[in-house]
């Protein structure tokens, strides 16, 4: 068969799945939900809390870099096979795949994709229930006159709580799996469409309350004023990964949410309106978080623990700290919710075009597989915490496994058969613009760059160097 047949052929399945698939009404929608899907704890709760270990600044600047170099040529390759296989990740590639006539093994990359996404949806649900447990707590004047030992004991006494973990993961799943049911339209747009509304004006309200503390220029200066200084190897490599994942990246979701997207639209102007503004809600972030930190006399690099147990002591001595403490952790929730709604989709829509599943019966029965898996997560943390594998409890080693090994697997496969087994035309045609200028510099990224960066941090994340 001619490769002017096998791509017709591949062009046509398109059109016909496109029919009977759900779609987003607009460009301003896929918007919503791609920065939903990328705006998550990664922003939130991670962003500042490396910022804070790895020097303030210059830490910022390579992070900025490393989205130019990495992250966005990767989100526009995954958002262009979406679209142009219009199917699950599997799927997309699959439908790429015959339309260059290549391997049909290829789409073992999109059978990743959906894998590590389900794997992550089962423990980031159970962190997203921290965010809901904290919100009544931060609401009702509980973080009212804690230290630092009383917050750690706050939090390590939820950690060793299973039946509360459970109950506040299982709300988050059942939310999460009830807006998916209802379909592209009904359910995921309906959601996002105030949800990253009500999350933006949250995270502008808080900044503006950063501002009055007295301490919001010792913020932009800590982050925007870069020392060279403090960055080492490692923190470059930090930021390379955090650049990386904080576009969710490798997990099926954008390939999925791309699928939904509406012919004609720019993916390059869109995926770089998703990675300016993820990028923005993480400075904003920063902004919000770090001149509370500096006002109470609070370390920027405290890690992990900055939002669960430094930030509750800083709400509960400020004024209105009931407030500003509650509304921080509601837009923390919201976050995390949008991000599970993206990180469900890929196996939502895998069951229903692998299988022929209704979408509703896809829903329940990848949303019993993801509650049952979860439930090694939330015993980790108590029951099973003695309890480990190389070293490693079940979240540890889930974390291990999807972050270090999967995603960066995942994403320079996807890097490398767009850039070495698609062809440069049909690249250029699916991304609408012609072979020269813009297109040149991302096809220079696709195949050279963005794999060996990729390749240099999964090296990193295996101990190698």
């Amino acid at each position: 068969m001619s490769q002017e047949s096998i791509a017709a052929g591949a062009i046509a399945g398109s059109i016909r799945s496109e029919a009977g698939r759900g779609q987003w009404s607009s460009r301003w929608v896929f918007f919503l939900a791609a920065t939903g899907s990328a705006v998550g704890l990664g922003n939130i709760w991670k962003f500042p809390y490396i910022t804070g270990q790895n020097g303030g600044g210059a830490f910022v600047l390579v992070y900025l870099a490393c989205i130019l170099a990495i992250g966005i040529p990767l989100l526009m390759a995954e958002v262009m096979i979406g679209r142009r296989g219009r199917a699950n990740p599997e799927g997309a590639i699959a439908a790429v795949a015959r339309e260059a006539g290549a391997s049909r093994h290829w789409r073992r990359i999109g059978s990743l994709a959906v894998l590590t996404g389900f794997l992550v949806l089962s423990y980031y649900a159970v962190i997203a229930g921290w965010t809901v447990a904290y919100t009544p707590a931060a609401l009702s004047g509980s973080f009212v006159g804690l230290n630092a030992e009383s917050s750690g004991a706050l939090f390590n006494t939820l950690l060793a709580d299973p039946w509360r973990l459970t109950a506040y993961g299982s709300f988050v799943l059942l939310l999460t799996l009830g807006i998916v049911a209802f379909g592209v339209r009904d359910g995921l747009e309906r959601s996002l469409r105030f949800m990253m509304p009500g999350l933006f004006l949250i995270l502008l309200v808080l900044v503006g309350y950063a501002a009055t503390t007295g301490h919001f220029m010792q913020a932009v200066e800590f982050l925007f004023a870069p020392d060279f200084s403090k960055l080492t190897g490692k923190g470059v490599l930090i930021a390379l990964g955090h650049a990386f994942f904080t576009l969710s990246l490798a997990s099926g979701a954008m390939m999925a949410y791309g699928s939904y997207l509406p012919a004609g639209t720019s993916i390059v102007r869109t995926s770089l309106m998703v990675a300016a503004t993820d990028t923005t809600v993480a400075l904003l972030a920063g902004l919000a978080i770090f001149p509370l930190v500096f006002a109470n006399g609070m370390e920027p690099g405290s890690g992990p623990g900055l939002v669960f147990v430094t930030l509750p002591i800083a709400f509960g001595q400020m004024p209105l700290g009931a407030l500003f403490g509650g509304l921080f952790f509601v837009m923390l929730a919201l976050a995390a919710l949008t991000s599970t709604i993206s990180l469900s989709e890929p196996t939502i829509a895998w069951l229903g075009e692998r299988f022929g599943m209704g979408r509703v019966k896809a829903v329940l029965l990848s949303g019993a597989a993801v509650w049952l898996l979860s439930l090694g997560s939330v015993l980790s943390f108590n029951h099973w915490s003695e309890v480990t594998l190389f070293g490693k409890t079940f979240f540890d080693g889930l974390d291990f496994l999807t972050s270090n090994l999967m995603m960066p697997l995942g994403g320079l496969f996807t890097v490398l058969f767009t850039g070495w087994v698609m062809k440069r035309a049909i690249a250029a045609q699916a991304l609408g613009l012609d072979q020269s200028g813009a297109f040149g510099l991302w096809w220079l990224a696709i195949r050279w760059i963005t794999p060996l960066a990729i390749a240099l941090m999964f090296l990193h994340s295996l101990g190698l160097f």
